[in-house]
């Protein structure tokens, strides 16, 4: 990053104060005799926008220029930085454009047209395309969802709050999609707690970021993964994502789509809060016992809460 990442996110953090909310910080006792050590949940599902793409959606637009903000911003987003992006803009006055997959969810489809943006909607493949062709013929500036060093930074603030909050923690886990969360989780706890290691959890149907984590360069899957986590159906991790994940990052893993719904559903119906598959995907190595851990405290990042039943309803679940 161009800041020493102690002074982005912090700096992210002082932008956010008072716009963003500061989410709480929810413990079960059912979860901890669950999981076998003490768990500690960042409840980003109780964020402005319904997730935690708001924080580095706002820290972005504000580090533009004037001429820039003037020019309205754009992105392409499967929802949730689509949302995080329109309400960011509308409370700074600037335009937003945001190209949306045909697929991508309905809820996140209606919220971000409340909050005033401009919908593109175009096939999942063609996004980024379709995206480049808006900025060529109206000047708009790019937020890229992931691929971004102010957005890296604000999605910091999430994790800097939680150590801010429990203090040390002897693993973090994050879900993974194109690499925004866990970059700036992993740079929080880097500053804020050295020995905590953070591990990113991806769908098995979308690996690309474990793959690419692994391999040191980026893996672009051919076609938009089959996955019910739709915040995590990205391609590719980004080309500023992956340098510091893999400095940073102590581990990628993945868990399967029945462990993942079995995660929602412990979280609905045991611990009574509401959040979206993308979120469960980092409670799942718990619950399943994927990944071996310590006994020591816990640390979880719940990305959102921003739910298609409809598309849940429709799946044919074997533990329904």
């Amino acid at each position: 990053m161009t800041l020493p990442a102690t002074t982005a996110i912090t700096e992210a953090a002082e932008r956010l104060a008072g716009i963003a909310n500061r989410t709480p910080v929810l413990t079960s006792r059912t979860l901890d005799k669950r999981a076998g050590c003490r768990v500690f949940l960042k409840c980003e599902n109780f964020q402005r926008a319904g997730a935690f793409k708001f924080r580095g959606a706002y820290n972005a637009i504000c580090r533009l220029g004037n001429t820039q903000k003037a020019a309205g911003v754009i992105t392409h987003s499967s929802g949730n930085h689509a949302q995080g992006l329109a309400l960011a803009a509308k409370l700074l006055g600037v335009q937003a454009v945001i190209v949306i997959p045909e697929n991508a969810p309905a809820i996140k489809k209606a919220a971000t047209a409340a909050y005033g943006a401009q919908i593109i909607t175009c096939p999942a493949i063609d996004r980024e395309k379709v995206t480049a062709e808006l900025i060529e013929q109206h000047g708009y500036t790019l937020i890229h969802p992931y691929d971004n060093h102010h957005i890296i930074a604000g999605q910091g603030t999430a994790a800097l709050e939680l150590f801010q909050e429990v203090g040390a923690l002897d693993t973090l886990f994050v879900p993974v999609g194109g690499g925004g969360l866990i970059s700036g989780s992993a740079l929080a706890a880097a500053a804020q707690t050295p020995d905590c290691r953070v591990i990113g959890v991806e769908p098995e149907a979308a690996d690309d970021a474990n793959r690419s984590w692994r391999d040191n360069k980026i893996h672009v899957l051919d076609h938009v993964p089959d996955t019910i986590a739709d915040g995590l159906r990205t391609r590719y991790v980004g080309k500023r994502n992956l340098p510091i994940m893999r400095r940073y990052v102590a581990d990628m893993i993945t868990v399967a789509e029945e462990a993942i719904f079995d995660a929602l559903q412990f979280a609905w119906l045991r611990l009574k809060i509401v959040i979206e598959p993308s979120a469960a995907v980092a409670l799942a190595p718990l619950l399943s016992g994927r990944y071996a851990h310590s006994g020591r405290p816990v640390g979880i990042i719940l990305s959102g809460g921003n739910v298609d039943l409809f598309e849940l309803i429709r799946r044919d679940w074997p533990t329904l």
